[in-house]
């Protein structure tokens, strides 16, 4: 095998990787396959032999070629918004990569991102969203590690203080298709995650819940952390936490949910970078997320909130005289 060949093998196994880099950095899939297929011109024409680990050294391209462009970037947010509701219509991409693009940059997401100066977005992503090491972020940007950690600080409070919550669409207060799912059984369960006083209220637990969701599939610890209360609890009903039952959330190792979680950081480091496809649904009337394979419900997320925050998630195996809508 040549050398040319050698590094176009090499480059295929990282490009997804690659690609969801730009991806995030960039908010268009257009400009991702871009900016990769720029990091591939200049890896075909750099001398490589002397580096050491080669997918580090071709995230640092991708990273330098995204920032550019976005310091060169002239469309605005109404742009991005376009681009992103392009990509989800448009069948050439890949599903699973579209998939997991729109779950960790979903549309409110693309424009909470867009309010970042190009440095802060570059060191958050990076860091937050890659683990890559500030050191590391501070050659790409340019600056030193004490300000590319300032970068990444400064960007997490101007995402916390922004609306990280999806509108639109599939609202807890909008009827499912499907109809109520009454799980079977005559036992009723006590309601943790109880009804909503008031639609506002109702909205505002369903966008929490879609933030959550989308925060902890696309590993994004530091916007799933921003949904969660400092002292939320996590509390599995006796049905998970003695038998085991699987709950759908899968991911590195396994979810810790056969005993309770408490505090923003464990839970939040419980859930990120998780592989699960639950669906939205109204429990007992309240905003929630279930986990039903083939359509059959079994295991219920509930969910409690004070104002912007969860303060508690309640799993529920045992679904018992519950009332189960999809959203």
């Amino acid at each position: 095998m040549s050398e040319h060949d050698w590094l176009a093998d090499r480059f295929e196994n990282d490009r997804r990787r690659l690609h969801n880099v730009a991806y995030r950095l960039l908010g268009s899939p257009t400009e991702a396959d871009d900016a990769v297929q720029e990091t591939w011109i200049r890896l075909s024409r750099s001398d490589t032999s002397a580096v050491e680990n080669l997918s580090g050294w071709l995230t640092t391209v991708v990273a330098r070629v995204s920032l550019n462009m976005l310091q060169s970037r002239k469309s605005r947010r109404e742009d991005l918004i376009e681009a992103a509701e392009a990509a989800e219509a448009d069948p050439s991409i890949d599903p699973e990569q579209e998939a997991l693009s729109a779950d960790s940059v979903g549309l409110a997401m693309l424009v909470v991102l867009e309010r970042l100066t190009p440095a802060e977005r570059l060191a958050f992503v990076l860091h937050d969203v890659f683990g890559v090491p500030f050191e590391e972020i501070a050659t790409i940007a340019d600056r030193s590690p004490a300000a590319a950690r300032k970068l990444a600080s400064r960007a997490r409070r101007r995402i916390r203080q922004a609306d990280l919550n999806p509108a639109g669409g599939g609202g807890a207060g909008s009827d499912g298709a499907a109809g109520p799912h009454r799980a079977a059984g005559a036992n009723g369960t006590a309601s943790p995650g109880g009804g909503d006083a008031g639609a506002g209220q109702a909205g505002t637990k369903a966008e929490l819940v879609r933030a959550f969701l989308a925060a902890s599939r696309g590993g994004n610890f530091e916007l799933l952390l921003a949904t969660l209360d400092p002292d939320i609890v996590v509390r599995p009903d006796e049905t998970v936490a003695r038998s085991a039952v699987e709950t759908g959330v899968h991911g590195a190792g396994q979810t810790p949910v056969d005993s309770e979680i408490r505090g923003a950081d464990a839970v939040a480091r419980a859930f990120a970078g998780r592989a699960w496809a639950p669906r939205m649904a109204l429990i007992d009337g309240s905003a929630g997320l279930v986990w039903a394979p083939d359509d059959q419900p079994r295991v219920a997320f509930r969910f409690t909130v004070d104002g912007s925050r969860i303060t508690a998630i309640d799993i529920q195996g045992d679904l018992a005289g519950l009332t189960i809508v999809f959203c």
